[in-house]
């Protein structure tokens, strides 16, 4: 397969029903420009930045910065999803959220909890969070409190009305995503998925204006799965909701570049970015802020003077 294919951009056309606005828990926020959400991984063993930010201290600096640099979002993760990641155990993940989640809302910045577990979801809502992005897409089966008839991940979310939530396309789960990807054209089968989800929360009641949707870029796909649903990204704007990309770092990145590291792939992360901004994403997540936001400046410049 040939990845490197002239590039053609198009400013993209989204659909008439889409939200305008993603509404969280604290915020309604715009969409009329693309949103920047801010990777701050709380995770000894997280493909790209593990242990950095382990300690709360390294953890609050690191939020600092981020929101310095721009971001309009902060995406808190304690258990890694990597390839390959082991569970956390629920009650570390809490230890590793709470504390460093109550000091952040003082802030009063929005702030995303990256988690599938209800336990943690119900926790994080309860003190303030604003959104849920849930690898699992509010789907993991129910385990230990919840096989005693605790909430599910759905009725978490649906019970706290405010909540803004991104549901995430992801093929078999994170210990055997890769090691068993995904087969066929991947563009219909994630489509299909995340109209299924997205119809399945508002049954329950859950605002269209709450949902954003994510296709996973990673989560169980190959090189070529990853750059045809970016070629083809549009097509999900049909489903009429928001989407949030998050190609930052990723392996595909490095797979068509010559095998670069994680750390060193920021300048490919960015192109990534773009593209995915010109083929409809509301929302970016990234490692890398100040060079992300850089370059949606140069982005908006040339919108501005095209009118």
């Amino acid at each position: 397969m040939q990845l490197l294919q002239p590039l053609v951009f198009e400013l993209p056309s989204a659909p008439l029903s889409q939200p305008a606005t993603w509404q969280t828990s604290r915020f309604a926020l715009s969409l009329e420009r693309p949103l920047v959400m801010g990777i701050l991984n709380l995770t000894p063993d997280s493909f790209s930045d593990g242990g950095q930010y382990l300690r709360p201290e390294a953890a609050l600096r690191q939020a600092e910065r981020l929101l310095a640099e721009g971001a309009d979002v902060l995406d808190l993760g304690a258990e890694s999803t990597r390839p390959g990641a082991t569970p956390l155990p629920l009650d570390e993940e809490l230890q590793r959220l709470l504390p460093l989640l109550r000091e952040l809302l003082r802030w009063q910045v929005p702030i995303s909890i990256d988690t599938y577990k209800p336990e943690v979801m119900q926790a994080c809502l309860e003190l303030g969070a604003d959104i849920i992005n849930d690898v699992w897409a509010l789907r993991h089966p129910a385990q230990g409190a919840l096989a005693q008839g605790g909430p599910s991940a759905e009725a978490v979310v649906a019970q706290h009305p405010n909540c803004g939530v991104c549901l995430m396309h992801m093929h078999r789960e994170p210990q055997t995503m890769q090691s068993a990807p995904m087969s066929g054209d991947v563009l219909p089968q994630v489509h299909d998925f995340l109209a299924q989800r997205a119809q399945a929360l508002q049954a329950l009641g859950v605002a269209r204006a709450r949902i954003v949707l994510d296709p996973g870029i990673g989560f169980g796909k190959t090189v070529e799965q990853n750059f045809a649903l970016l070629a083809r990204q549009r097509e999900l704007l049909a489903l009429g909701y928001p989407l949030l990309l998050g190609w930052s770092r990723k392996s595909s990145l490095g797979a068509v570049t010559g095998g670069a590291p994680a750390a060193e792939r920021l300048h490919a992360s960015v192109a990534a970015a773009l593209l995915a901004l010109e083929r409809g994403a509301s929302v970016l997540r990234v490692h890398d802020v100040a060079p992300t936001v850089q370059a949606l400046k140069v982005w908006q410049a040339m919108r501005e003077q095209a009118g």
